[in-house]
């Protein structure tokens, strides 16, 4: 949600993050070994072996990740082993990810092949939920105990 309680429209938000300019390029011919921390948009172009906390990553078509991606916005058209934690993660065509993703926006464009548990979350709040959806284990549907004493 933006401020006062508008939705935030997520196409126009990837755009937004799309024409920011790359500060960070990790190139095809570069593997490196570790955890990365960054700040605005990095592209990965080459192969990492560690975890990734940032902004805005794009994986290009040539980049391979195997770790953990924790990021404020995805654009993957790589390959990734791992899980993802972003606010907005796009899998485009012939991308693929294997791992558990969690997200507030996903976009999976056809062709793109994704493995693994996919938790999308519709604000910070929790999960989304269809509306008939039965509640998930461990969550209780019955009235509080304060209320149901007083019936």
């Amino acid at each position: 949600m933006g401020m006062f309680g508008k939705p935030v429209d997520a196409e126009q938000e990837m755009k937004k993050v799309e024409s920011e300019a790359i500060s960070s390029i990790i190139d095809k011919s570069m593997t490196l070994k570790g955890e990365i921390s960054f700040q605005g948009k990095a592209r990965i172009d080459g192969t990492i072996h560690g975890n990734i906390k940032g902004e805005h990553l794009v994986l290009s078509e040539t980049g391979r990740v195997v770790g953990d991606i924790t990021v404020a916005s995805f654009n993957c058209y790589g390959n990734l082993e791992g899980n993802v934690t972003a606010g907005m993660l796009t899998a485009r065509k012939n991308s693929s990810i294997n791992g558990r993703l969690e997200a507030s926006s996903l976009t999976v464009e056809p062709g793109a092949i994704l493995q693994g548990e996919i938790k999308v979350a519709v604000n910070k709040n929790g999960p989304a939920t269809a509306p008939n959806a039965t509640p998930a284990v461990g969550k209780s549907s019955a009235p509080p105990a304060d209320k149901a004493a007083a019936k």
